[in-house]
Protein backbone atom coordinates (compact mmCIF):
# COMPACT_ATOMS: atom_id res chain seq x y z
CA UNK A 1 0.00 0.00 0.00
CA UNK A 2 1.15 3.66 -0.95
CA UNK A 3 2.77 5.72 2.01
CA UNK A 4 -0.09 8.41 2.15
CA UNK A 5 1.75 10.39 4.95
CA UNK A 6 1.61 14.17 3.87
CA UNK A 7 5.33 13.66 4.10
CA UNK A 8 6.20 10.57 2.51
CA UNK A 9 9.67 10.42 0.67
CA UNK A 10 7.37 10.69 -2.38
CA UNK A 11 5.98 13.11 -2.02
CA UNK A 12 8.76 14.96 -0.69
CA UNK A 13 10.65 14.46 -3.52
CA UNK A 14 7.74 15.41 -5.93
CA UNK A 15 7.57 19.07 -4.16
CA UNK A 16 10.79 19.76 -3.87
CA UNK A 17 11.37 18.93 -7.59
CA UNK A 18 8.82 21.24 -8.32
CA UNK A 19 9.37 24.26 -6.28
CA UNK A 20 7.55 23.86 -3.11
CA UNK A 21 8.42 22.68 -0.08
CA UNK A 22 5.86 21.90 3.52
CA UNK A 23 6.30 23.91 6.80
CA UNK A 24 3.46 23.36 9.76
CA UNK A 25 0.56 25.63 10.45
CA UNK A 26 1.64 26.67 13.88
CA UNK A 27 -1.98 27.33 15.00
CA UNK A 28 -2.60 23.46 13.92
CA UNK A 29 -0.09 21.78 13.15
CA UNK A 30 -1.66 21.00 9.17
CA UNK A 31 1.39 20.92 6.81
CA UNK A 32 1.15 23.35 4.14
CA UNK A 33 2.97 23.72 1.16
CA UNK A 34 4.89 26.76 0.05
CA UNK A 35 6.50 28.33 -3.06
CA UNK A 36 7.45 32.01 -2.71
CA UNK A 37 7.83 34.62 -4.93
CA UNK A 38 10.09 35.75 -5.51
CA UNK A 39 12.50 33.00 -3.82
CA UNK A 40 15.72 33.45 -2.14
CA UNK A 41 18.65 31.15 -3.69
CA UNK A 42 22.39 31.35 -2.98
CA UNK A 43 24.88 31.55 -5.85
CA UNK A 44 27.45 29.45 -5.21
CA UNK A 45 30.34 32.10 -6.71
CA UNK A 46 28.56 35.08 -4.81
CA UNK A 47 29.11 33.57 -0.92
CA UNK A 48 30.27 36.46 1.00
CA UNK A 49 32.94 35.49 3.45
CA UNK A 50 33.53 38.22 6.20
CA UNK A 51 36.49 39.19 7.18
CA UNK A 52 35.56 37.84 10.94
CA UNK A 53 34.48 34.52 9.39
CA UNK A 54 37.78 34.30 7.35
CA UNK A 55 39.25 34.73 10.63
CA UNK A 56 37.50 32.10 12.56
CA UNK A 57 37.97 29.54 9.97
CA UNK A 58 41.67 30.33 10.08
CA UNK A 59 41.83 30.27 13.72
CA UNK A 60 39.62 28.13 15.38
CA UNK A 61 39.84 24.13 14.53
CA UNK A 62 36.60 23.08 13.62
CA UNK A 63 36.10 19.94 11.65
CA UNK A 64 33.43 19.58 8.75
CA UNK A 65 31.74 16.53 8.46
CA UNK A 66 29.24 15.43 5.92
CA UNK A 67 26.40 13.06 7.42
CA UNK A 68 27.18 11.63 10.38
CA UNK A 69 24.84 12.89 12.78
CA UNK A 70 21.92 13.74 10.58
CA UNK A 71 19.38 13.20 12.89
CA UNK A 72 21.26 15.43 15.66
CA UNK A 73 21.61 18.57 13.55
CA UNK A 74 17.97 18.49 13.01
CA UNK A 75 17.17 18.13 16.66
CA UNK A 76 19.89 21.27 17.74
CA UNK A 77 17.98 23.20 14.68
CA UNK A 78 15.17 22.53 16.57
CA UNK A 79 16.23 23.47 20.13
CA UNK A 80 14.39 26.23 21.80
CA UNK A 81 17.24 28.20 21.68
CA UNK A 82 17.97 27.93 18.41
CA UNK A 83 14.61 29.38 17.44
CA UNK A 84 11.07 30.28 19.68
CA UNK A 85 7.96 28.21 18.57
CA UNK A 86 9.86 25.51 16.01
CA UNK A 87 8.25 23.96 13.10
CA UNK A 88 10.63 21.43 12.58
CA UNK A 89 8.42 18.39 14.59
CA UNK A 90 9.49 15.23 15.23
CA UNK A 91 7.10 13.95 12.40
CA UNK A 92 9.31 16.33 10.64
CA UNK A 93 12.44 14.47 12.05
CA UNK A 94 11.05 11.47 11.12
CA UNK A 95 10.34 11.82 7.73
CA UNK A 96 13.65 13.67 6.69
CA UNK A 97 15.26 11.33 8.80
CA UNK A 98 13.59 8.56 6.27
CA UNK A 99 14.78 11.23 3.23
CA UNK A 100 18.58 10.99 4.51
CA UNK A 101 17.95 7.05 4.50
CA UNK A 102 17.12 7.04 0.79
CA UNK A 103 19.84 9.16 0.06
CA UNK A 104 18.26 12.44 -0.56
CA UNK A 105 18.51 14.80 2.27
CA UNK A 106 21.98 15.70 3.88
CA UNK A 107 23.91 17.28 6.81
CA UNK A 108 27.05 19.65 7.23
CA UNK A 109 27.97 19.48 10.59
CA UNK A 110 30.91 21.91 12.38
CA UNK A 111 32.45 19.92 14.99
CA UNK A 112 34.70 21.06 17.91
CA UNK A 113 36.48 19.16 20.12
CA UNK A 114 34.59 16.22 19.49
CA UNK A 115 31.24 18.30 20.14
CA UNK A 116 28.83 18.92 17.02
CA UNK A 117 28.66 22.88 17.75
CA UNK A 118 27.38 24.11 14.14
CA UNK A 119 25.77 22.99 11.14
CA UNK A 120 22.97 22.74 8.59
CA UNK A 121 20.47 20.37 7.00
CA UNK A 122 18.39 19.87 3.44
CA UNK A 123 17.31 17.82 0.50
CA UNK A 124 19.18 17.83 -2.34
CA UNK A 125 18.15 16.29 -6.58
CA UNK A 126 20.72 16.21 -8.53
CA UNK A 127 22.41 19.49 -8.89
CA UNK A 128 19.71 21.19 -6.44
CA UNK A 129 20.57 21.62 -3.10
CA UNK A 130 17.70 22.95 -0.73
CA UNK A 131 18.32 24.38 2.45
CA UNK A 132 16.05 23.64 5.19
CA UNK A 133 17.70 25.36 8.76
CA UNK A 134 20.53 25.74 10.50
CA UNK A 135 22.20 26.21 14.06
CA UNK A 136 25.41 27.39 15.80
CA UNK A 137 26.15 26.68 19.72
CA UNK A 138 29.57 28.10 18.72
CA UNK A 139 29.99 31.74 17.10
CA UNK A 140 29.68 32.06 13.40
CA UNK A 141 29.36 27.59 12.98
CA UNK A 142 26.46 28.09 11.21
CA UNK A 143 28.25 30.54 8.74
CA UNK A 144 31.08 27.72 8.18
CA UNK A 145 28.44 25.15 7.69
CA UNK A 146 26.95 26.72 4.70
CA UNK A 147 30.57 28.04 3.47
CA UNK A 148 31.48 24.13 3.39
CA UNK A 149 28.28 23.36 1.32
CA UNK A 150 29.17 25.74 -1.15
CA UNK A 151 32.15 24.69 -1.69
CA UNK A 152 31.19 20.53 -1.47
CA UNK A 153 28.34 21.26 -4.26
CA UNK A 154 31.01 23.20 -6.25
CA UNK A 155 32.94 19.96 -6.31
CA UNK A 156 30.26 17.84 -7.17
CA UNK A 157 29.01 20.00 -9.93
CA UNK A 158 26.18 21.34 -8.41
CA UNK A 159 24.31 24.46 -9.38
CA UNK A 160 21.20 25.85 -7.57
CA UNK A 161 21.00 26.28 -3.72
CA UNK A 162 18.11 27.00 -2.57
CA UNK A 163 17.21 28.95 1.01
CA UNK A 164 13.55 29.48 0.89
CA UNK A 165 12.94 33.08 2.38
CA UNK A 166 15.48 35.99 2.14
CA UNK A 167 16.67 37.35 5.74
CA UNK A 168 19.21 39.77 6.57
CA UNK A 169 21.61 37.16 7.68
CA UNK A 170 21.37 35.23 4.07
CA UNK A 171 21.36 38.80 2.60
CA UNK A 172 24.78 39.41 3.94
CA UNK A 173 26.44 36.11 2.88
CA UNK A 174 25.56 36.63 -0.71
CA UNK A 175 21.92 35.44 -1.08
CA UNK A 176 19.98 37.28 -3.69
CA UNK A 177 16.14 36.77 -4.51
CA UNK A 178 15.03 35.47 -8.00
CA UNK A 179 11.59 35.77 -9.23
CA UNK A 180 9.43 32.32 -9.75
CA UNK A 181 9.72 32.30 -13.25
CA UNK A 182 13.83 32.40 -12.57
CA UNK A 183 13.79 29.81 -9.86
CA UNK A 184 11.71 26.98 -12.42
CA UNK A 185 14.10 27.68 -14.89
CA UNK A 186 17.09 27.07 -12.41
CA UNK A 187 15.25 24.15 -10.85
CA UNK A 188 14.73 22.34 -14.14
CA UNK A 189 17.92 22.37 -15.40
CA UNK A 190 19.90 21.79 -11.86
CA UNK A 191 17.20 18.30 -11.21
CA UNK A 192 17.99 17.82 -14.69
CA UNK A 193 21.92 17.09 -14.20
CA UNK A 194 23.53 14.20 -13.68
CA UNK A 195 25.42 15.51 -10.47
CA UNK A 196 25.16 14.34 -7.22
CA UNK A 197 25.35 15.64 -3.76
Amino acid sequence: MADRSPLSPQLLIYAYANGYFPMPDPATGQICWFRPDPRAVLPLDQFHASRSLRQTMKHVPFQIRIDTAFTDVMKACAAPSVREGTWISEEFIGAYSELHRRGYAHSVEIWLNDQLCGGLYGVAISGAFFAESMFHNVTDASKVALYALTEHMKKRGMTLLEVQFMTPHLKSMGAIEISDEAYTKVLQEATASSSRF
